[in-house]
């Protein structure tokens, strides 16, 4: 049972599996319940976009802090192609613009600590 430790690499990457499965059936169950697309009450695919823009780094305070920051940017601005994305119907599209997102920002914190030889 120790391989799901929350912040261990299996624990995390294991939420980031979870919390897509799990996202993907709930988003498209609450938007057809809702009568909305994409309604800011569903939060899960935030978890699983932030969850994958740190999936293979190291869980330091600083890396989830700039992790946080790109992801929220990414997840506001809505890059090419996250604002495609986002168009899809159910819960590909509510799931698949913060993951995008998330592999934006995961993107970005490894360049940045590879540019860097930040830890």
């Amino acid at each position: 049972m120790l391989w799901f430790v929350p912040f261990s690499r299996v624990g995390v990457v294991a939420l980031f599996v979870v919390a897509t499965l799990i996202g993907l059936w709930a988003a498209e169950h609450a938007e057809r319940a809702l009568g909305t697309k994409d309604p800011g009450v569903i939060v899960i695919d935030e978890v699983a976009g932030m969850t994958l823009a740190v999936l293979t780094l190291p869980l330091t305070a600083p890396v989830l802090a700039v992790a946080f920051v790109l992801f929220r940017v990414f997840d506001v601005v809505k890059p090419i192609p996250a604002r495609q994305a986002q168009t899809l119907h159910g819960g590909v599209g509510v799931m698949l613009d913060d993951l995008i997102a998330g592999l934006y920002a995961l993107v970005i914190v490894v360049a940045l600590r590879a540019l860097l030889g930040w830890p």
